[in-house]
């Protein structure tokens, strides 16, 4: 069956710097639109980004966008999520799903704090 299982969450001091994986499996990953999700303490799933195929389309929410990057490796059947200057406010679980959000991975926590 799909299975979504992310990795790579922790504790980190703002303006840090984290990257979290996804592991795909159980379907063909390649072609397949991927996209990373995330629930603030108390709030929410919000959709943070999107990817379409071997980084050909991306897209970003604003809160995001110039700060962190989405990737995938095809041939590893790996997502991606480089977070960088990683605020307080991005403390959240973070979700892998597919593109259209129909599987969902348990998630990662990321903790921002000082």
């Amino acid at each position: 069956q799909v299975q979504l299982v992310e990795s790579g969450g922790g504790l980190v001091q703002p303006g840090g710097s984290l990257k979290l994986s996804c592991a795909a499996s159980g379907f063909t990953f390649k072609g397949t639109p991927m996209r990373w999700t995330r629930q603030p303490p108390g709030k929410e799933i919000e959709w943070i980004s999107n990817i379409i195929t071997a980084d050909t389309y991306t897209s970003y929410a604003d809160s995001v966008k110039g700060r962190f990057t989405i990737s995938r490796d095809d041939a590893k059947n790996t997502l991606y999520l480089q977070m960088n200057n990683l605020k307080i406010e991005d403390t959240a679980i973070y979700y892998c799903e597919l593109g259209d959000g129909s599987i969902r991975g348990q998630g990662t926590q990321v903790t921002v704090s000082s």
